[in-house]
This record gives C-alpha cells, sequence and structure tokens, in this order.
C-alpha cells in the first residue's frame, strides 16, 4: 500500500474512536501501530508467526473467512487483502458477523477501472497487477486473483449486509497523464446519463461514486462502509 494512501486513510480514521479494531490482513503491522494506545487491535495475517503491539493474533488463510473468536469489532480494516481473497463473499459475511451494529468496514485494493487499466484488458486481456498465473498458482502465496471496481465493491459489500460504499480521496485518486484524463470523458458523460436517469435515491448515489474521479481515474481504491442496521435491510 502506497506510503500517501496510509496517510489518507490515517486522516480519515483520525476524526473518529474506535473501541476495538481488526486489521486483516496485518502485514507488517503499520495500521496497528498507528491506532491510539487506548485502542484494542487484533490482527490477522497468513505469512506471520506471530505481530507484537496486538492484543490477539492469528495466523490464517482469510480464504477460509475469519477464526470463530473474532467478535465485537466496530472498525474493520482490510487493506490490499480482498485482490488475494478467493472467496470474497464469504469474507466479507465473517466482516460483518463479526461487526458491531453500525460498525466500520474500510476495504483498500487496486482499482482496475481507471483508463490505462482499460486500455491494457482491450490489448491483452489482463488487468495491470493481475498478470496471467499460468504455472504460476500457488496457494497461500501472494496472488492477485480477483480485480476489483467501485460496482464490483458495491455488489459484494451489499450482498454481505453492508451499506453502500463510499471512496476515501487520496493522490492516487488523480489521473496520472492527460491522456488518461481525455479516454475517460465517454464513461464520465455515460454516468452522467445515468445519473439523470436514475429512479430511486440509492441508484442516484451509486452512479455519483461510480462517475467520481476516485472510482473512475484512480489506480487504487479505498472504500468505506457501515454495517446495515435491521432497518435498512
Amino acid at each position: 500500500m502506497h506510503h500517501s494512501s496510509k496517510k489518507a486513510l490515517l486522516e480519515f480514521l483520525s476524526n473518529r474512536s474506535f473501541r476495538k479494531v481488526l486489521d486483516a490482513p496485518s502485514g507488517n503491522g503499520w495500521l496497528g501501530d498507528a491506532m491510539d494506545s487506548e485502542t484494542i487491535v487484533d490482527g490477522i495475517d497468513l505469512y506471520l508467526d506471530e505481530m507484537k503491539g496486538y492484543n490477539n493474533f492469528w495466523k490464517h488463510d482469510l480464504d477460509e473467512g475469519l477464526p470463530k473468536d473474532c467478535k465485537g469489532y466496530d472498525l474493520i480494516c482490510c487493506c490490499e487483502g480482498l485482490e488475494h481473497v478467493g472467496n470474497p463473499l464469504l469474507l466479507l459475511r465473517h466482516f460483518h458477523r463479526s461487526m458491531t451494529e453500525g460498525g466500520m468496514l474500510v476495504v483498500t485494493t487496486p482499482n482496475v477501472w481507471y483508463p490505462q487499466a482499460r486500455i491494457q484488458y482491450f490489448m491483452r486481456g489482463f488487468f495491470p497487477s493481475f498478470p496471467s498465473l499460468a504455472d504460476k498458482v500457488k496457494p497461500g502465496t501472494h496472488m492477485h486473483i480477483t480485480p476489483w471496481s467501485y460496482p464490483q465493491l458495491y455488489l459484494y459489500f451489499k450482498l454481505a449486509g453492508f451499506e453502500p460504499p463510499a471512496i476515501i480521496s487520496e493522490p492516487q485518486s488523480k489521473a496520472k497523464h492527460l491522456h488518461e484524463i481525455i479516454l475517460g470523458w465517454p464513461a464520465k458523460l455515460y454516468g452522467l446519463g445515468k445519473i439523470r436517469a436514475a429512479r430511486t435515491e440509492e441508484e442516484r448515489n451509486f452512479w455519483k461514486t461510480a462517475n467520481s474521479k476516485e472510482s473512475r481515474l484512480s489506480r487504487h481504491l479505498m472504500a468505506i462502509s457501515t454495517k446495515a442496521s435491521n432497518e435498512s435491510k
């Protein structure tokens, strides 16, 4: 995860207070180190035997969901993890189950919707950072196997019981090259038409977010959502 993305996420979280946090996958523990000392932080990662600074730590494969004793979190962060998981809906449902009512979910992942990624897919059939894994499939390794865009995150979040996600703006939300801005205009115009034709508020909000520069032009996504209340299900 790029340093600027980490900074943007921490700035967003600093305006809120959390009692118990799950960092899954925890990687090198940067998020746990950055949280307030009064916050209880648990961690999960497949590649480490233990991690200092966490209240509880599990060496666990997220393709199997969460350990049974993961519960009571008002914040769950899945930073650069969902693209490695072959069973993302199972994992998201476990996040939902392990979260307090109204708890927050943060998912960060590479975005495959930006113009350069679409061009590469058109030319090669593969998105950037999601190459062919022919003769390279090794379960339990850092394979990028599930590409994400905002519409896919919206769908999976909703199926798992979360509210429609929003996107945190970050430095990577801007297009890197002028040609990406130009090539992004057809998608922008299409989105504007969808906003005008929307029949419900949720549909309109979906297209507003899907049509934002963070969704269309960014190489990286930071999506946030909350556990839906019983009344909104």
